[in-house]
């Protein structure tokens, strides 16, 4: 990774990654090794939710790669950790057809929850975004630690993405077919469906009505696992859409919402800066000059880094820069879901993460940015950074996410430990399928590199 830290800033960032993988060990079940998806600002296990999804196993997995890598855990604890979170998605019940996790398990038990703890009614979901993240995720623990190597693999590989797959589906006249969002696999109540079975194996599901068309999104490492393992076709990477949106001079192949993981999350696993310099590494670095000036300099926030994430107050919400989304109104910046037409602004909203995500590409604005949140606006506890503050009134989302924590010790992984979490993931066999895809890539984007 090439930037342009020093010595001190290095030790505020190991400092950091310290703390945020407190907050991953405060939120795992000790029995089951799987984590929570929340927890309390003061780590209490009281607080620790009971839910967990592919997602956050897929993080905890490279997060634990990680704080080896980075001497904050020993090989024997690694080694333990993994393979008892490993074991567990062995017992785990699994759509057979396909062989998909189901979005939520209870993380005491590891048994597929059909209720929140407040009441509301689960149907049991099967994610393809979700499950390209734990797919990802065991790919690099299986590269990582021989002990897990064998059972980590052959449950990666035993992961079909196929099942996903409409060929027949176009985002832009390019013929390649689309990954759907996902499927139940019993019928789920008042949900909009259709019924279908791509890949032709067991009873038919209830699919979701939409597909992921844009390239640019997180959902892409659910195309990438699955061209790398044969379910899906190389022709399907084409098939995305690359559409564009200018703002303040700068144009960029956009994601949805405007939010900086849906562009950089892949990101830490695949190096597609390197890869495809001209046309990712382009995009990315103009993502995150535009993320910075519309936080310091477009809407007076003082602060930057926009991304879904908790809400200050209680809740959950998406944030993003709206004038590079492609969704109507894009994902708003502020407490009260200002319109950027609107011209002026109100209590930013900014997320720790998505700064960490942009570490690879400004590093000094990232730190500045960083230490601002810390030491100015408090956003800090023993977990290492709270999920979200609102930038003029103080609020403070009070907790850690397992999800925005694993990209944290992600950015912090790559940065500080000569990119562990990509070498785990991106070995030479992902190499040969995927860097000839992105290589030939050329976005419509401005400034050009």
């Amino acid at each position: 990774m090439t930037d342009a830290r020093d010595d001190a800033q290095d030790a505020t960032l190991r400092r950091w990654a310290a703390d945020t993988w407190q907050s991953l060990v405060a939120m795992t079940d000790e029995g089951t090794g799987l984590p929570a998806d929340r927890i309390a600002g003061d780590l209490d296990p009281a607080s620790r939710s009971l839910n967990t999804s592919p997602t956050n196993i897929g993080g905890y997995l490279w997060s634990t790669v990680a704080a080896r890598e980075l001497g904050i855990v020993g090989a024997d604890e690694c080694r333990d950790r993994l393979r008892r979170a490993v074991d567990s998605l062995t017992t785990v019940r699994r759509h057979e057809p396909s062989g998909m996790f189901y979005n939520w398990y209870a993380i005491t038990t590891g048994e597929v929850m059909r209720a929140f703890p407040g009441g509301d009614v689960i149907h049991p979901f099967l994610s393809s975004v979700d499950n390209g993240w734990l797919a990802a995720g065991l790919l690099v623990a299986a590269n990582a630690e021989r002990a897990v190597a064998d059972t980590a693999g052959a449950l990666a590989r035993s992961m079909d993405f196929g099942s996903f797959h409409d060929p027949e589906a176009q985002a832009h006249g390019i013929p390649g077919g689309l990954l759907r969002g996902g499927f139940w696999d019993e019928r789920p109540g008042d949900a909009r469906h259709v019924v279908g079975n791509h890949h032709g194996r067991g009873p038919d599901v209830f699919y979701t009505p939409h597909w992921y068309g844009p390239l640019m999104s997180e959902p892409r490492i659910a195309s990438y696992v699955g061209i790398v393992h044969g379910q899906v076709p190389p022709e399907h990477y084409a098939a995305m859409h690359r559409r564009t949106r200018e703002h303040r001079g700068v144009r960029v192949v956009a994601t949805w919402g405007g939010s900086m993981f849906e562009e950089l999350m892949p990101d830490l696993l695949v190096p597609e800066d390197v890869w495809a310099p001209g046309s990712f590494g382009a995009n990315h670095r103009l993502t995150v000059r535009t993320q910075r000036e519309f936080g310091m300099d477009e809407t007076g926030y003082g602060a930057w880094g926009f991304s879904p994430a908790s809400l200050p107050g209680g809740g959950y919400s998406e944030w993003g820069v709206e004038p590079i989304g492609l969704t109507f109104g894009g994902y708003p910046s502020d407490m009260e879901r200002t319109l950027a037409e609107a011209g002026t602004w109100g209590d930013g909203v900014v997320t720790p993460h998505a700064s960490f995500l942009a570490l690879r590409y400004e590093p000094e604005a990232v730190v500045a940015n960083l230490r601002h949140l810390e030491e100015d606006l408090g956003a800090y506890g023993p977990g290492g950074f709270l999920d979200a503050v609102a930038v003029h009134s103080g609020r403070l989302a009070d907790c850690y996410l397992s999800l925005d924590q694993s990209m944290v010790m992600a950015a912090l992984g790559n940065a500080l430990g000569d990119d562990v979490v990509r070498r785990g993931f991106a070995t030479a066999e992902v190499e040969a399928s995927l860097r000839p895809l992105l290589a030939a890539e050329e976005f419509d984007i401005s400034p050009a590199a």
